[in-house]
């Protein structure tokens, strides 16, 4: 009688697994045809990287344009120039006799604010206060008002010619006169030029005054 053959693809009860069939098994699968969700993260992953790379040269682009001053951001162009704080409206000429002055002297020159405040009144104006002052202003004279002052402020420009003119808070119309440094007197009266015209701000563009963006506000002393 003949002897069974034996099976080699059994051991112990166990199946044994062939090389081929265990290759079989870890044979990676074609992602194109077999797993198409492997393909759309790749898709997706490649149109990621796309999109950073363009907002990373379009960065360094608008970089460059800022640092040229071809592109200009909202807010911060000419951010390191003080806007005009002169008024640009046109005023006519006050009668002075209309306007009400405070001469204030922030020179070592005793008696030039009474001396000046003279010269006010025989020019017809009402002159208020009378005394000395302290300021960082330099120039001929400071001309101070607020809003409601402010045609009565040019009219006191027109006789103090190369004053500046300073708008504060206050809510009259009078008008500060401090007279500095480089006053050397009033415009003869012949000479005052009484045509409509501007508020002069020579200070913004050839005048050095002070640091503080404030007007200079006077503290009178006893003495004038």
């Amino acid at each position: 009688m003949a002897r069974k053959r034996k099976d080699v693809t059994v051991l112990h009860g166990h199946r044994v697994i062939t090389g081929p069939e265990l290759r079989a098994t870890f044979v990676e699968q074609d992602d194109t045809l077999d797993h198409p969700g492997r393909l759309r993260r790749r898709i997706l992953h490649g149109v990621v990287l796309i999109l950073l790379l363009a907002l990373i040269v379009g960065a360094i682009l608008a970089a460059l344009g800022i640092m040229n001053g071809q592109i200009k951001i909202p807010g911060t162009e000419e951010s390191g120039a003080k806007a005009s704080a002169c008024p640009a409206a046109t005023f006519d000429y006050t009668p002075n006799a209309k306007v009400k002055v405070n001469v204030f002297n922030a020179t070592s020159r005793a008696g030039l604010a009474k001396s000046a405040a003279n010269e006010f009144k025989v020019r017809k104006f009402g002159v208020g206060k009378v005394g000395n002052t302290e300021t960082g202003y330099r120039g001929v004279a400071a001309v101070v008002s607020g809003a409601a002052g402010q045609a009565a402020a040019f009219t006191v420009q027109r006789n103090v010619p190369g004053s500046d003119y300073f708008k504060d808070g206050r809510t009259d119309a009078s008008v500060d006169v401090i007279l500095a440094g480089d006053y050397r007197g009033l415009a003869k009266p012949e000479l005052v030029d009484q045509t409509p015209g501007k508020l002069s701000c020579p200070r913004e563009s050839r005048r050095i005054a002070d640091d503080a963006p404030l007007p200079v506000v006077p503290t009178p002393s006893v003495k004038p």
